[in-house]
């Protein structure tokens, strides 16, 4: 399987980009992992003429955004994002109006039409970049409530938060952080921002999923508790063999970033499958968020 993707992709000038959170085999098969903002650079500066993006669907349109001209496959076409759902174009034009003089920061996790409607985008690495860099007073962010609670510890400017979340990171308990450290007494905690706010302040380090992976990278401690996505385990372990790396919960995996499998990422080459192609009524505005993000993140 992997020999006939390798196949593939050189008849098909394709580059493949894989999310942490997915699968071990199907990281394995790419020829880049990252997070949201890392994958975005890398298909921004790819010269492959086919993006085959392991993830889930508002990634691959953020890829089609930044590369309009190029071919951008979804590997799984039924991979989506209940953070992302949350969110509707209609909300973002109901709180510009309530807060005319406010910008809108929107979490990358989003909708390509709730894009549309934005300012700028953001990652969870460069959210608090963006933010400091723009003129206005009044931030409305959206649609992650904690990622936004998070960014407003770095920011003296008022920050409107929408009630959005991620399921997976947002259910996560201070009861499951406390049963974690009792069981791993000697290993650091590091959580991702979209976690509540009683995670974030019990853990030694908060910060997007690369942030965590240097984190690790950097510490000379010998054993640590992941609080995102048990795929950044798989990352972790490959490049650490010298530490360990415990979930802070069993039940932190994403459900629909666990869906590709290895025969999705062939399929989809060979057959050309899951095409993502934009509404042009949307796609103008909703690109330069993406490029402006691109922009203020240097």
């Amino acid at each position: 399987m992997y020999n006939e993707i390798q196949k593939l992709k050189k008849e098909k000038d394709a580059i493949i980009l894989a999310h942490f959170y997915q699968s071990a085999q199907v990281k394995e098969a790419a020829d880049y992992v990252g997070d949201s903002f890392e994958l975005a650079k890398k298909a921004k500066s790819s010269s492959s003429g086919t993006i085959v993006f392991c993830g889930v669907k508002f990634m691959a349109e953020s890829a089609k955004l930044l590369n309009p001209q190029k071919t951008v496959l979804l590997a799984e076409s039924t991979a989506g994002c209940p953070m992302a759902d949350m969110l509707k174009a209609e909300d973002i034009i109901r709180l510009r109006a309530k807060y005319p003089k406010a910008a809108v920061v929107l979490y990358i996790n989003s909708s390509v039409e709730a894009k549309a409607q934005s300012d700028v985008c953001c990652t969870s690495s460069n959210a608090a970049k963006i933010i400091k860099k723009l003129p206005n007073k009044q931030i409305i962010f959206l649609p992650d409530k904690n990622l936004g609670s998070y960014i407003a510890r770095f920011t003296d400017k008022e920050i409107i938060l929408f009630d959005g979340y991620c399921h997976v990171h947002d259910k996560i308990t201070i009861d499951d952080l406390i049963k974690a450290k009792q069981a791993y007494p000697k290993a650091l905690v590091a959580v991702h921002p979209e976690c509540r706010a009683e995670i974030v302040d019990a853990a030694d380090f908060c910060g997007s999923t690369s942030q965590i992976i240097s984190y690790a990278a950097l510490s000379n401690a010998k054993e640590f508790i992941i609080g995102t996505e048990q795929g950044v385990i798989d990352v972790l372990e490959k490049n650490h063999s010298d530490k360990k790396f415990y979930p802070l919960s069993d039940n932190f995996i994403c459900p629909n970033m666990k869906k590709t499998l290895l025969e999705d990422v062939r399929n989809c080459l060979k057959y050309n499958l899951n095409s993502i192609e934009i509404e042009p009524s949307v796609f103008d505005n909703a690109a330069k968020s993406l490029e402006l993000m691109m922009e203020l993140a240097k």
